[in-house]
């Protein structure tokens, strides 16, 4: 199976379960790799062909700029869903990080993995 990625997509959002948090976006990191098969698209050249991974990082950044989620985790659901949809897509791994949101680490997060059903 082939892969597309998008590797470190900084926006900023809403996220967090403390009050401090709800109240001003914070930096929110996003790193995607999708699975799919990019054989016709090597043939045809053609993007209607391919993931267009240029649209799939505009439509994650837009929903997690928008969605305030309370946790990371909800978050990273909710991108899982939104690769899902393209159809080509069969699988996706979706990494959803807050740098600084631990003192003395870099970042903290979740990455889930989650398939096309059938």
């Amino acid at each position: 199976m082939d892969k597309v990625f998008i590797k470190d997509l900084l926006v900023r959002g809403i996220i967090g379960i403390r009050e401090w948090e709800r109240k001003k976006p914070q930096d929110i990191l996003i790193n995607v790799t999708v699975f799919t098969d990019t054989t016709r698209a090597g043939e045809t050249d053609d993007i209607n062909d391919s993931v267009d991974y240029s649209a799939l990082a505009k439509k994650m950044q837009s929903h997690a700029e928008t969605s305030a989620r309370l946790t990371v985790e909800a978050l990273a659901n909710d991108l899982a869903k939104i690769c899902l949809d393209i159809p080509l897509v069969k699988k996706v791994i979706v990494r959803v990080e807050k740098p600084g949101a631990v003192r003395f680490a870099k970042s903290v997060g979740v990455e889930v993995e989650r398939k096309r059903d059938g």
